[in-house]
């Protein structure tokens, strides 16, 4: 009898290691695939940036699929090449003396006509001087002195220009050349032998300091009404994180610096923001009238479930984002405002379908196993929270249908904000948050003067009354 009892409790205490090693195993495969997932993924299927993909790049693949066309121009597509100006600065004649065939001599009288090729070059490297003179004279009635006005900006017995300065202020902040090559490149071009890093960081900071009503008024532009894109990048800033946030439209662009990445712009009102579904900006932005969710952010997120996780329903979802996309595409081409009520209806319903294809599907799969200690509501799969997330923001996901004015991607603001990522792998860092916000006031002129086919070295040498007056 002590004999059956001892191997019943051995048995117990066998059953239930096993089922604690089958907790465990479970717990672990699940570790695994997380980690397998985090893997696999690159700047093709998520949000990673192209950077981060080292050696491994993928090979380019568009998420739009075949569009169906040639590659190359297209018809009616007018190429811009190097073309002769009517207008040469120098024309330089080049004469025979001799025929070519029977080396006769020839004469003035024999020509026929002239053929004509330009070359357009660089003039030799050079900087003007302009000397000021301000005449002083001595007054015949009380012998008193008097000096002859210098004009506005010249104030230094030796200076540089304010086209030297615009040039210094568009390598640094436009091409994000360090203060030390900028030197060095005008020193190059121009000659400017004496001028040193220290003045270019001094340049750079008037700079931003004059433009602050710019950056007002591009501010204000971007306030109220209308479809703005907003995006955030985080940046090192004293050794510390801090982030960029971004305020963008077609034709004005706001940068603005700040310690934290909830730090989202609250007082924007009216109107549709495009952004990539980040929760704060449906948390704190209520003023504004509608969202609208990235469709490139979707449509890298289900490329991820259909490779990674192999779940049949990503694919159908992708087609039928890019297909309503395509579809909205040509209306706007033909001049249509909607799309007419038929079609619209009939892509929403096959997108609730395959939506509630995905959910059943997800709905059959055992639950993952939860780590001992852990709190919380049960972990849902990767492709069961993006389900729900395209089935609850329904409508922001497919506000490009419903208004034309708003885009299927928030492209324009990540273009926006790809430069700070170069200038991070460049210069690496800024050294005070007041330097990152020079940089981000200066780039918000910059980026806006761009949008308005402005030539960016002219803008940077007019006065901010003068920029206002051309947005």
């Amino acid at each position: 009898m002590d004999r059956l009892t001892t191997l019943e409790q051995q048995l117990a205490t066998a059953l239930r290691r096993i089922t604690e090693l089958e907790a465990a195993l479970a717990t672990m495969a699940e570790e695994n695939a997380d980690l397998r997932r985090q893997l696999a993924k690159n700047s093709n299927n998520s949000s990673k940036p192209p950077s981060s993909d080292g050696l491994k790049k993928p090979s380019p693949r568009s998420l739009r699929g075949k569009s169906g066309k040639k590659s190359g121009g297209q018809v009616g597509h007018r190429g811009n090449t190097l073309r002769q100006t009517p207008t040469p600065d120098f024309v330089e004649r080049h004469e025979a003396t001799r025929c070519g065939a029977c080396q006769r001599a020839l004469t003035a009288e024999m020509t026929k006509g002239m053929e004509k090729r330009q070359v357009f070059d660089l003039p030799a490297p050079r900087l003007e001087v302009t000397e000021h003179q301000a005449a002083v004279y001595c007054c015949d009635h009380c012998r008193a002195m008097t000096t002859a006005g210098f004009p506005d900006g010249v104030n230094a017995h030796v200076q540089y220009g304010t086209r030297m300065r615009a040039a210094a202020v568009y390598c640094n902040v436009q091409q994000l050349i360090p203060e030390d090559r900028v030197c060095l490149l005008l020193r190059d071009l121009f000659g400017a032998t004496s001028l040193c890093a220290a003045s270019v960081t001094n340049w750079v900071n008037r700079a931003a300091h004059t433009l602050g009503g710019v950056v007002e008024h591009i501010l204000a532009r971007l306030t109220k009404g209308g479809v703005r894109h907003l995006d955030e990048t985080g940046l090192r800033v004293a050794g510390k994180l801090h982030w960029l946030h971004s305020i963008c439209d077609t034709a004005f662009t706001h940068y603005r610096i700040d310690t934290r990445r909830g730090a989202v712009p609250t007082f924007l009102t009216g109107g549709t923001i495009v952004h990539d579904h980040w929760k704060p900006y449906y948390a704190h932005m209520s003023g504004v009238d509608a969202h609208a969710l990235c469709g490139a952010h979707h449509l890298r997120e289900l490329k991820a479930i259909e490779e990674i996780e192999k779940e049949p329903w990503a694919r159908e979802v992708s087609a039928v984002l890019n297909r309503a996309n395509q579809l909205r595409c040509e209306a706007q081409h033909r001049g249509e405002t909607e799309l007419p009520e038929p079609v619209r209806q009939g892509i929403v319903t096959r997108y609730m379908a395959i939506l509630a294809e995905g959910l059943a599907f997800h709905e059959r799969q055992p639950p993952l196993a939860k780590s001992p200690g852990t709190r919380g509501r049960q972990a849902r799969r990767p492709g069961h929270n993006l389900l729900i997330r395209l089935r609850d923001y329904r409508d922001d996901v497919l506000r490009f249908l419903a208004d034309f004015a708003v885009p299927f991607t928030n492209n324009q603001a990540e273009q926006d904000l790809r430069m700070m990522k170069l200038r991070m792998k460049i210069s690496g860092t800024f050294r005070t948050v007041e330097g990152a916000q020079v940089f981000a006031d200066i780039r918000s002129v910059i980026s806006t003067a761009r949008k308005h086919g402005l030539n960016v070295l002219d803008t940077l040498t007019l006065s901010p009354s003068q920029i206002i007056a051309r947005l």
